[in-house]
């Protein structure tokens, strides 16, 4: 087994320690963030850093890079206070990726990926995405250790696609065909392994 310790991470080629590090913590989720800008521009980018932070209230976390240069999905939300995430679908994911490039104006309008209002809100959710979020700021947070911007959100609306959502309100990604990313550019299906029921002591789990 290949041994990094800290001192070896360092001093690796950056390109190569940006891969490996990015890589560590395996399949992560992938959303599109719809913002808008106080001058009506849409915004599209891809976040695979968002975590979940709790249930009640529901709230939901973005990691944003450190602002070193324009962020402007980061600029739009302070600025607007709003965003939507939107899930991922294989057949348009190479779109979702196209993204990440440097665009002038609207990524929607540059990768041709199509914005759809519900709601009323007034930030742009990605047409055809099976799971939607409506999201309103509320704290964000920028770290010492490396001055990343932690972004806390009010989950306000969810719109799921049916054939995805259970009888116990969780998600069946594989019927919703959720696309995951590992490290920076590669893109995975899921595939259920299993489902278990609750684990309790000297109870051996049952598949559920």
């Amino acid at each position: 087994m290949r041994h990094f310790d800290f001192e070896q991470i360092l001093t690796l080629d950056p390109a190569y320690r940006k891969n490996l590090i990015n890589a560590l913590p395996g399949y992560k989720p992938l959303h599109l963030m719809g913002t808008k800008s106080k001058l009506g521009v849409t915004n599209l980018a891809l976040f695979s850093q968002v975590l979940h932070i709790g249930a009640s209230p529901p709230l939901i976390g973005v990691l944003f890079r450190p602002q070193s240069v324009k962020r402007d999905s980061l600029e739009n939300i302070l600025d607007t206070q709003v965003f939507t995430l939107n899930h991922v679908l294989p057949d348009w994911h190479v779109r979702a990726h196209w993204t990440s490039g440097r665009w002038e104006g609207s990524e929607f309008e540059g990768t041709g990926l199509a914005e759809e209002y519900r709601a009323d809100w007034p930030a742009p959710f990605v047409a055809r995405s099976p799971v939607q979020l409506a999201c309103t700021l509320v704290q964000a947070q920028t770290l010492e250790v490396n001055q990343t911007v932690l972004v806390i959100a009010q989950i306000d609306h969810v719109f799921v696609a049916e054939h995805g959502l259970r009888s116990d309100g969780s998600l069946d990604l594989n019927a919703l065909e959720t696309v995951s990313v590992s490290g920076l550019d590669e893109y995975h299906r899921g595939k259920k392994i299993a489902r278990w029921s609750y684990a309790k002591p000297r109870i051996f789990p049952e598949e559920i």
